[in-house]
């Protein structure tokens, strides 16, 4: 039989040469991108300058109420009722509260003996204070050491409970619901909760708690975190700088215009009355946290933000443990937005006003838009302009807006403002993320009930540090072996590729200097790419 040639099997009109399919290619791109391209990506640049003038007005409207906050706004002990707690010796601890601390914790190796000692160190009279250690670990070796731990705060007359549960249903809001629901909390009035990294100062009660006794329409105080380990790599100091402005202005904005705030989920203590009103504990998203402060609010309980009482708590400092982190508290507002807006709109207790800063400000601005016009316009629709000339960028929503929207995010930190740049560059790569997680939270795809708790390294680096110091030990330290691929993050090295191409096509071709960014950001998106950020163990 003879041999049938591969030619025979291709049209005449199909056979041409390499040349011939490069410019077969470009036609068919010239007659695509007048009538298809050309108007889907004016419209890209159309929505996205619209997003960006949304974000822009809700940063200077922020930045306009916290300057009048500082300057004129009462301090929550003038604005509230407070008066501190005293001792009293005819009374004796009568008169103060009892207080429950809840302590979740998931396999805390690390750090469990922080938030213990903190939470068995507070100064409160101890039979006013329950203490319960509500320990998820799935590793029996860290369920005996916490456990120990437990006891040995207990020998020293501490009431300190050790909680276990047979399985994680709920995650963390289903280990907190588990623990009201027994039987030695019932006369509890209010309920601190920490997580484990976190370490409250001695006086944490005595500063927080008269504002929830003195003001009965109070549900929730809340405390600002201050992170002991901001300094530890690059990571943590990108982190401090979008969390300051977090605390600096969202919080102390909220509290101070509409008494209403997300929960931060650590370091707050709430009036268990008003969480029982509110229908409890709920693992319907990633974000009990918030859920539970959306429900409060809506029938009428206020929030108090203290933004000089301070808890120590820890920053993830590994870029995987940040990564899961980061996709938890994006899909989770994203998620809870989508099942509770049309139940904020038909909310008959609260103000009109109120509602339309909570379901535009605080979830649709902040939670959705801030992610998605960072990724779509920056990483997507601007380079893709490069492409297609005939689509020109107003330079007002290229340079001037976004110059401002990060001036006004950088007052949260100060003493970052020379990481600013870095600080950009860096929010680009992990919108990318985010915005995906946003989208999964909103259409509720595969990952969106995910929640992998955020590891921890507690002093894990510092004494691995120090051994490694140390010469006088006859063997050296073991050291531990991985492959290079498991740190590689493909995602990003594709967006790398992407962005590379079009900032090479830009110093061709281009006129307006874009390559310049373009190719720090390509280099950015290459090093999370290949997983060199933050601590590596």
């Amino acid at each position: 039989m003879a041999q049938i040639s591969p030619k025979l099997l291709i049209p005449d009109s199909f056979q041409v040469s390499r040349d011939d399919i490069t410019g077969q290619l470009g036609l068919i791109w010239e007659l695509i991108k007048t009538p298809l391209i050309v108007p889907l990506l004016k419209l890209g640049v159309y929505v996205c300058l619209a997003m960006s003038l949304m974000l822009f007005m809700e940063r200077v409207y922020m930045g306009i109420v916290i300057i009048l906050v500082k300057l004129f706004w009462k301090k929550p002990d003038k604005r509230y009722k407070y008066e501190p707690i005293q001792d009293d010796e005819e009374l004796g601890t009568s008169n103060f509260p009892v207080v429950l601390v809840q302590i979740p914790m998931f396999n805390e190796k690390e750090v469990y003996k922080i938030s213990i000692g903190a939470a068995c160190g507070l100064s409160w009279p101890a039979d006013r204070l329950v203490i319960q250690v509500l320990d998820d670990s799935t590793d029996p070796a860290i369920k005996l050491l916490v456990e120990q731990e437990c006891q040995r705060w207990a020998s020293k007359g501490v009431n300190v409970t050790y909680q276990i549960r047979e399985n994680r249903t709920g995650y963390k809001a289903g280990a907190l619901k588990e623990g009201l629901k027994r039987s030695y909390v019932k006369h509890c009035e209010y309920v601190a909760i920490i997580d484990a990294d976190f370490r409250p100062d001695p006086d944490f009660l005595r500063r927080s708690i008269p504002f929830l006794v003195h003001n009965p329409d109070i549900a929730l105080v809340q405390a600002r975190w201050r992170f002991v380990n901001a300094d530890e790599c690059l990571l943590t100091r990108m982190q401090e700088m979008s969390l300051d402005y977090h605390f600096t202005v969202e919080q102390e904005v909220g509290s101070a215009t509409h008494a209403f705030f997300g929960f931060n989920g650590t370091a707050g203590i709430w009036r268990i009355a008003a969480i029982n009103e509110a229908g409890g504990w709920k693992d319907r998203t990633t974000v009990e946290d918030m859920d539970l402060a959306v429900r409060a609010s809506l029938r009428g309980w206020k929030f108090v933000y203290l933004g000089d009482l301070q808890v120590k708590s820890e920053l993830p400092s590994t870029f995987k443990a940040f990564r899961f982190q980061q996709h938890r508290w994006s899909c989770g507002p994203a998620n809870l937005f989508r099942k509770m807006v049309w139940e904020i709109i038909q909310n008959k207790k609260v103000k009109f006003w109120k509602k339309v800063y909570v379901i535009y400000s605080f979830f649709f601005v902040r939670k959705i838009i801030a992610h998605m016009v960072t990724f779509s316009f920056y990483c997507v629709v601007l380079p893709l302009t490069i492409l297609v000339p005939e689509v020109k960028v107003p330079i007002w929503g290229a340079v001037y807006i976004p110059s401002v929207i990060t001036i006004l995010n950088s007052v949260g930190t100060p003493r970052s403002i020379h990481l600013l740049f870095y600080w950009i560059l860096f929010e680009n790569v992990m919108s990318l993320h985010r915005t995906k997680a946003t989208l999964i939270g909103l259409l509720e795809a595969g990952r969106a009930n995910e929640w992998v708790v955020t590891e921890k390294l507690g002093d894990a680096v510092k004494k691995a540090a120090e051994a490694a110091k140390n010469k006088t030990n006859a063997k050296a330290p073991r050291r531990f072996r991985f492959k290079f691929t498991d740190r590689l993050n493909t995602l990003e090295l594709g967006f790398a590729a992407f962005l590379f191409l079009c900032g090479c096509y830009d110093f061709v071709h281009g006129k307006n200097n874009y390559f310049v960014y373009l190719f720090l950001q390509t280099i950015t998106f290459f090093i999370t790419g290949i997983g060199y950020v933050g601590t590596i163990i």
